[in-house]
């Protein structure tokens, strides 16, 4: 894999992104490569204890879209939203089984608008897809699918805020 090409075209991605929409729901935006794979992430900081961390492996919520040499052989750009570790984000009473049945319960009357989607995964990974692409040309879409995602991350907001989990007095 031409980690280097595939940064470049995720990061085009990200700059067709609506900033302003991304600064008004606060979602934050980043490409790397990590676990072998290059990936774009969308994610707000109340999501996680340490928001920053590259990977993310600590109490977190985050959507990612990603490619890695296997994915390549396959024409196949995978995406995301993984839900760690959330006995322990600070701030919240949550489990990992509740919040993920919850989420895919309000999710399944938006399911047909996701390639290849499932979610059948354990409460770790809310829902994965992966959708056929154009590998030399993927930027369209990545910036689909991410902004997808944008349109969606209220599902998410509305289980931390609206009563289906409780904010620790701590």
């Amino acid at each position: 894999m031409d980690t280097n090409l595939y940064l470049s075209l995720f990061q085009q991605a990200v700059d067709k992104l609506d900033k302003r929409l991304l600064n008004q729901k606060q979602l934050q935006v980043e490409t790397g490569v990590w676990l072998d794979s290059v990936v774009l992430r969308l994610h707000k900081q109340h999501w996680a204890n340490n928001p920053d961390a590259k990977p993310q492996t600590g109490p977190a919520i985050f959507f990612s879209i990603w490619i890695n040499n296997a994915d390549i052989k396959e024409h196949k750009l995978f995406y995301n939203i993984h839900a760690l570790k959330l006995r322990k984000l600070n701030g919240y009473t949550l489990t990992s089984r509740k919040f993920a049945d919850d989420f895919r319960e309000q999710f399944k009357s938006l399911e047909h608008n996701w390639p290849n989607v499932s979610m059948k995964f354990g409460p770790q990974t809310l829902m994965q897809g992966w959708k056929i692409v154009n590998l030399d040309f993927p930027i369209e879409d990545i910036v689909k699918i991410a902004n997808k995602f944008i349109e969606i991350d209220i599902l998410i907001e509305n289980l931390l805020i609206n009563g289906n989990v409780k904010l620790n007095s701590n």
